[in-house]
């Protein structure tokens, strides 16, 4: 499948997907909300595909919003923006429930819808001169649809001081909050992004997919209430083929199926 504004690739068991519109740094239209969301269900059925990474072309990663996007919205009824914001949730829910790891790979600038996306992926990685920032209550708005996506990964304190701010911080600072897992030199990125595929492509597919719905599954709940959910989990895990054949294997020190 080609799309207008997103470059595809597959590597192996890997699939690229990277933001093409460098000529207004990788900014959101309707048509990239929708190309994203047709991606990222279709990715899921894709066999063999085992990891994902999210990139920009160009210098910068997403600067959010498309200005002519925005001005070609501004006579819409209150039913139309809603429907606008249900498109981008559904968008970034779905990269957010892919089966499969997501990898961002953050470099330039990712700014208000970007951050947004930088929070839906499992992995970020950030170039040590990225420029974050949630920009939205500048021009009198909220980040009302990447709020609960951004909460979920650098939680109420740090969301209160970039929302209610919203200005520019460094990728160190996201590193900080948990917006991203490392922070490396420009140069470095590319080699941190393999270095953790090498690492995904190294454990059992099934099982990865497991610990994604797991994280989902006990979030916010209280051990006892999550007892019973992850007893049911290992259970499945333990008694699963991949399970089986993973486990016989690290006891006869043997590799796994799974790697090659």
């Amino acid at each position: 499948m080609s799309y207008r504004f997103l470059n595809v690739q597959r590597k192996g068991a890997v699939a690229h997907v990277r933001l093409n519109r460098a000529q207004v740094r990788n900014a959101f239209n309707g048509e990239v909300v929708a190309e994203l969301t047709d991606w990222s269900t279709r990715v899921r059925t894709e066999p063999g595909v085992r990891v994902a990474v999210l990139s920009g072309e160009g210098k910068v990663f997403c600067a959010g919003a498309d200005v002519e996007w925005l001005s070609s919205t501004m006579n819409f009824t209150a039913a139309q923006y809603a429907e606008d914001a249900q498109a981008l949730h559904a968008m970034l829910s779905s990269l957010n429930t892919l089966p499969v790891p997501l990898i961002a790979r953050i470099h330039g600038a990712a700014i208000a819808g970007g951050v947004g996306l930088a929070s839906v992926c499992d992995i970020a990685i950030a170039a040590d001169d990225t420029i974050f920032a949630i920009t939205e209550i500048k021009i009198g708005i909220v980040p009302a649809v990447i709020s609960p996506f951004v909460l979920a990964k650098i939680g109420t304190s740090a969301a209160r001081c970039t929302f209610l701010s919203g200005g520019r911080f460094s990728a160190r600072r996201a590193l900080e909050i948990g917006l991203v897992h490392e922070v490396v030199p420009a140069a470095d990125i590319d080699a941190s992004v393999d270095r953790y595929v090498g690492e995904i492509l190294m454990a059992g597919p099934e099982a990865v997919a497991a610990a994604k719905a797991l994280i989902r599954a006990v979030a916010g709940l209280e051990p006892e209430d999550a007892a019973p959910i992850t007893a049911a989990i290992i259970a499945e895990r333990r008694a699963s083929a991949e399970g089986q054949a993973g486990m016989r294997a690290f006891l006869n020190k043997q590799r796994p199926p799974w790697i090659a």
